[in-house]
């Protein structure tokens, strides 16, 4: 039997098996709401099983994210708060997976630790699992390395990997993109997952109070502000999908506005920005007064309360943000696509 699996030697080395099937016993709960009909979860005992529905689908595509949750991570440990980087994992995959028009099936994650506390682990996977859920894929498998000299006990890192399908003939690949289309903001939930290196030495998060209330934040610490999770779009662009052509998505992430909206725009084509309309979040603002941070800097590392973007044709675009709308998301028009050799302006 598995549970009859010690080792005292491996232990004095650092390494608790026994505490790694107690965070798997802990675990189950959680995994267990992410799993769809797809997922064969009593099957195999090595790999992750999932069995592909193809139905409606002529021409299957599977298309792949991998992702972390950089040095966000730090926050988590200061604040000692680990069941909402999960979600930060899973939506730094899916949100990336669902701009080439497809769906998430299922997701991996992956675990390394200095210490393994059942508890923090299970804490953790809850985590992943909720982003499961509002994604709707399933966790199928993953693995936890306890590393005892390579982590420091009380830290770890997180990683994952989604896959997802689409037909071919729906890949959004932005060929039809011509000027007048409409750019369509997504609001993000906050920072996200990404510039969080200049985010700690602006604040100095670990030799100053960020767990205090703070006025331009509504009351919010600096902590609770930087740890809330990134936003998962899944489920609203794909029922946009359903009833609109979408001719281009771009997940705002590391880079900003500058490097990731003209990853979805073709060569001859340039997005033009009304700096005007973006409604930024009170957390930006305060990390660019605090750490005197210039706009364009600004722009070109933080989503600045963009998340997601996307591109309509100019007759569609008010029934896309109806669509949006209905599905949960306050989305509204940033800008239109131009005739450009340079790839974004904000003006």
């Amino acid at each position: 039997m598995i549970n009859n699996s010690k080792s005292e030697s491996y232990a004095a080395a650092g390494v608790d098996i026994t505490a790694g099937y107690k965070a798997v016993e802990l675990m189950k709960s959680h995994i267990a709401r992410t799993l769809s009909g797809g997922a064969l979860s009593d099957i195999g005992g090595f790999g992750g099983l999932f069995e592909l529905d193809l139905t409606g689908i002529n021409h299957p595509v599977l298309v792949s994210g991998t992702d972390g949750v950089g040095t966000k991570l730090k926050l988590a440990f200061l604040a000692d708060k680990h069941d909402t980087v999960g979600i930060d994992c899973v939506a730094m995959c899916v949100n990336d997976i669902i701009c080439c028009g497809a769906k998430p099936l299922f997701f991996l994650d992956y675990i390394a630790c200095g210490k393994n506390y059942p508890e923090k682990i299970a804490s953790i996977v809850s985590g992943v699992c909720e982003g499961c859920v509002q994604s709707g894929c399933s966790l199928i498998g993953g693995e936890t390395a306890e590393m005892p000299g390579f982590y420091p006990v009380d830290e770890y890192d997180l990683a994952g990997f989604s896959v997802g399908v689409v037909d071919k003939e729906k890949v959004i690949d932005n060929k039809k993109m011509i000027p007048g289309d409409v750019i369509i903001a997504l609001p993000s939930s906050g920072v996200h997952s990404n510039g969080f290196s200049l985010v700690r030495k602006v604040f100095d998060v670990e030799n100053s109070d960020i767990k205090s209330p703070v006025d331009a934040l509504g009351g919010k610490s600096i902590a609770e502000a930087l740890l809330t999770p990134t936003k998962i779009y899944v489920k609203p662009v794909l029922a946009l999908l359903e009833e609109v052509e979408v001719k281009g998505i771009s997940h705002i992430t590391g880079g900003g506005f500058y490097e990731n909206i003209p990853r979805s725009i073709p060569d001859g084509l340039g997005a033009k920005i009304e700096k005007s309309s973006i409604k930024v979040l009170p957390i930006f603002d305060l990390i660019a007064k605090t750490g005197n941070i210039p706009e364009r800097d600004m722009f070109n590392t933080f989503n600045m309360g963009v998340g997601m973007s996307i591109v309509v044709a100019g007759e569609n675009a008010q029934k896309a943000v109806e669509i949006l709308k209905l599905n949960g998301e306050d989305a509204y028009i940033i800008g239109e696509i131009v005739s450009s050799d340079n790839k974004i302006e904000l003006v």
